[in-house]
């Protein structure tokens, strides 16, 4: 597609290199209780932005009270959330069916009385599970643990606690209303790590076999009265059009980003941030989720959907941004596997955005939250291979925003010979501690 202020490879470079860091933009000074305010705490989640980051670019470029604002790799919801919470209609799609589940549960807004009754209600049901000889075991009710990866649940939970975990999901699995039944799953999800031997604060699925294990039903009954108070505070800040229809409002679906179930031209503002060029493994790290809800069948399958795995490859398909280019043709020299990666990585998101023009509305902006790394020596450059990039997808490059992330909830560390992120003791390179906003504006 043909612009005619597409800015070259060397402009975009010089851009970037002469970017100062715009403090306006580091919201530092937010305490962890306003980053994570209403339902944004519910649930752990890796490289989550925070709500006063999508509030702000809202305030920036939303100009009307009927928008519509689209996240294409939504994870646990933050740009989702903070629409609804504006009164505004809110799309967005992610590959993962536990982001999807967070999701939904956080950007559903739940009459607060009523929340409070079904939670009294299942907590005094599975109440007896705290204590030795309860009622619950004497009536021998099965525990729900799901077979599809009982090796993985063994390999992950003492039996005391399965057994335990597999009696509350049994529980769980009895509440009719599909919404609560849903904010149970979620508490429960965010519960697992904690009874699990999975080690405290590890971002790669490690075994801790002296880990203290908490009991399931005491963190499940301090995360369902975390999460009741959080629903409380979103109730009442959440307009009350989208309260009564929220359906109307909320379209968020288990589907891949260079796809969406979006009409042309109908979004007003994407925020964004995407996967990283071969770093999580989302797949693993929402492994005991993954599990215990039975999302998936097949991992190794799971784990080739996500965009930025090391599953893709293309033979055919050529960058369009030489920025990307180059940064695959360097890595080629030093270890190939990891080029092809790279490459696939580019390639994938060239067709989102590709997506992003084709849903936005003329005058519509996206905006992509990305950080720079360093992987086997080579700078991969992000964020200027996206500036690159959307321009071949018909945007203006509008403006590049250059921030710190002292809130971001991401490691900061990175293993040099492998590139994949460290535990901070293991870590030998740092990892994007600042990243940007890349601005695409629809002409």
């Amino acid at each position: 597609m043909m612009i005619k202020d597409r800015k070259s490879k060397d402009e975009i470079i010089n851009l970037f290199n002469e970017k100062k860091i715009d403090k306006e933009w580091a919201f530092e000074k937010y305490k962890p209780s306003e980053t994570g305010k209403w339902t944004h705490d519910y649930h752990r989640y890796p490289a989550k932005f925070i709500p006063q980051l999508v509030e702000k670019l809202i305030d920036e470029y939303v100009y009307h009270k009927d928008s519509h604002i689209n996240d294409p790799f939504m994870g646990c919801g933050t740009t989702i959330v903070t629409a609804i919470s504006r009164g505004f209609k809110a799309s967005g799609t992610d590959i993962n069916k536990i982001a999807h589940l967070i999701t939904m549960v956080k950007s559903t807004p739940i009459e607060p009385d009523y929340l409070s009754e079904k939670i009294d209600q299942f907590l005094s049901k599975i109440k007896v599970l705290n204590y030795e000889q309860s009622q619950l075991f004497n009536e021998k009710i099965e525990p729900f643990i799901p077979q599809t990866h009982i090796d993985r649940i063994n390999y992950w939970f003492t039996e005391e606690n399965k057994i335990e975990l597999g009696k509350i999901l049994r529980a769980i699995q009895y509440e009719n209303d599909e919404v609560i039944k849903n904010f149970f799953l979620v508490a429960f999800s965010q519960s697992l790590k904690n009874c699990s031997i999975w080690l405290q604060g590890s971002t790669k699925p490690t075994r801790d076999l002296n880990k203290r294990l908490m009991k399931p039903y005491e963190i499940l009954r301090r995360n369902l009265l975390k999460m009741k108070r959080g629903n409380e505070a979103f109730y009442k800040i959440v307009p009350e059009k989208i309260r009564k229809n929220i359906n109307k409002y909320l379209k968020v679906k288990i589907g891949d980003a260079r796809n969406q179930p979006v009409k042309n031209e109908t979004v007003d503002l994407i925020v964004t941030s995407s996967p990283y060029v071969t770093s999580y493994e989302y797949a693993d790290l929402h492994q005991l989720s993954t599990i215990w809800l039975d999302l998936e069948y097949d991992l190794t399958e799971f784990r080739k959907n996500f965009i930025g795995t090391s599953y893709k490859r293309y033979n055919n398909k050529i960058l369009r941004s030489s920025i990307a280019a180059e940064i695959v043709d360097k890595m080629l020299n030093k270890n190939k596997k990891m080029a092809k990666e790279i490459e696939a990585f580019f390639l994938d998101m060239e067709e989102v955005f590709d997506e992003s023009y084709r849903i936005l509305k003329f005058g519509g902006r996206c905006c992509y939250v990305i950080g720079n790394t360093k992987l086997k020596g080579i700078n991969i450059l992000n964020a200027e291979a996206f500036a690159e990039s959307i321009q071949y997808s018909g945007f203006k490059l509008d403006r590049i925003i250059k921030r710190e992330i002292p809130s971001k909830i991401l490691p900061q560390k990175r293993d040099e010979k492998t590139g994949r992120f460290a535990n901070n003791h293991e870590a030998n390179s740092e990892a994007y501690p600042i990243e940007y906003i890349i601005i695409g504006l629809k002409e």
